[in-house]
């Protein structure tokens, strides 16, 4: 039987016809979360098991049902990245960077990460997530400034059928009596809730209002409102949040359903959904993590960040019509005939890719009628073809293949500046 050899499930292939798209939006991404002052931060593809374990939360779907892990040859448990946080928080312990670096510690990051779940349309078991994190501050400017951080990408893109919803999920102080009132509530449909959610009663209720069971999320609709439980300091810090995204003239509706798919959140939690993205709408989500450095040991450190999915930002975009500029063509095609004609156009392009110009030439052995056909399908927005007589003269005709006008040029230094 012959092997069949396709990629896994789940997965995708990005191909030179599309590659443009990612390169373009990567630029952007980094240009505009540079204006707002992070820096880039590059993880490990995998990290030990107890990393995501401890950062997200063994009450999670992502910990408990979709988290690649295996052990190595060392048999220690090794887990590829579902997210970004837990590996960043890590990272800036062990470098020593909440010690020594200026407050607020601003790093991002563009990365793939990787989870076990149903693949469909927007929900990869590989994607692409662009990721910021802030530490050091507990200012309600600060939530605001990262929900703005995510505001100024989506409105650059062209994303624009876009709504931010936010909500408040309290602190380790007023929590347990929300706690105590979500158990009290869901007690009374125990026979009703999933096995997870049953087990969720007792460790962190409140993921029962983020079980993606139709059952369990129509129970959920009739849960406690958790911003009738914080407390006072907390809902004087929603109430800032709230006042600075309206002097930044961002809209916003309150969501008390939204409490994040991670147990590291506290306080302000936020997701952009985008209308016209289906079913997984949401392509920016995010909040205040205040205890989750010190989860790891590390000293007590306010935080806050977002993670936003590249692959939902492109349907987004797509589905709007966004403008993405086309991928680079060549500015000049050189085709030759004989050996003389080959060897110059070699020195010319190499030249021309000297001086910055994207230049091509014929590496195939092709006759010069396909050589023409290659450089238009290409994009050439010029031509040359040398032959002996052009060497031999050090001069050529330079077509413009937009409309077939020739111009008499020297094939020399003279060249490059015909072609800008």
């Amino acid at each position: 039987m012959a092997v069949k050899y396709t990629k896994p499930k789940g997965v995708q292939d990005l191909l030179p016809t599309d590659s443009y798209k990612w390169l373009y939006v990567e630029e952007k991404l980094r240009k505009i979360v540079g204006l707002f002052g992070y820096k880039e931060i590059r993880l490990p593809t995998f990290e030990h098991t107890e990393v995501f374990a401890r950062g997200v939360g063994d009450t999670t779907d992502i910990v408990s049902k979709e988290m690649y892990t295996f052990l190595d040859k060392g048999n220690r448990s090794i887990t590829l990245r579902p997210e970004g946080t837990s590996g960043v928080v890590r990272a800036v312990l062990e470098n020593g960077l909440l010690g020594s670096a200026p407050m607020p510690l601003k790093a991002y990051y563009l990365q793939s990460c990787f989870r076990y779940e149903k693949a469909q349309k927007g929900r990869l078991r590989e994607f692409h997530q662009l990721g910021i994190e802030c530490f050091g501050t507990n200012a309600p400017e600060s939530d605001a400034e990262v929900i703005a951080t995510a505001a100024a990408i989506l409105k650059e893109m062209g994303v624009k059928s876009v709504k931010l919803e936010i909500n408040s999920i309290g602190c380790k102080s007023c929590r347990p009596k929300f706690y105590a009132a979500l158990k009290e509530y869901f007690d009374q449909y125990k026979a009703q809730l999933c096995e997870t959610c049953l087990t969720r009663m007792e460790k962190n209720p409140m993921r029962i209002l983020d079980c993606k069971e139709q059952r369990c999320h129509e129970i959920a609709q009739g849960a406690p409102n958790i911003l009738d439980y914080i407390c006072e300091d907390c809902k004087a810090h929603f109430e800032r949040v709230q006042a600075c995204l309206a002097a930044m003239d961002i809209s916003f509706t309150i969501n008390p359903t939204i409490v994040r798919g991670l147990d590291y959140y506290s306080n302000t939690v936020f997701e952009f959904i985008h209308t016209g993205v289906g079913t997984q709408g949401t392509v920016c989500g995010g909040g205040r993590y205040n205890g989750l450095v010190e989860e790891f040991e590390g000293v007590p450190t306010p935080a806050v960040g977002f993670g936003m999915g590249v692959e939902r930002l492109l349907m987004a975009m797509e589905d709007e019509g966004a403008v993405i500029p086309a991928a680079q063509t060549p500015v000049l095609y050189v085709a030759s005939l004989g050996e003389k004609g080959k060897t110059q156009a070699v020195r010319l392009v190499n030249m021309l890719r000297g001086k910055g110009l994207y230049a091509e030439y014929d590496v195939v052995g092709r006759g010069l009628k396909p050589q023409m056909k290659y450089a238009n399908k290409i994009g050439a927005k010029y031509t040359l073809v040398l032959g002996d007589n052009e060497v031999d003269t050090l001069t050529a005709n330079l077509k413009r293949m937009e409309d077939g006008m020739e111009t008499e040029i020297k094939l020399d230094e003279t060249l490059a500046d015909a072609l800008v």
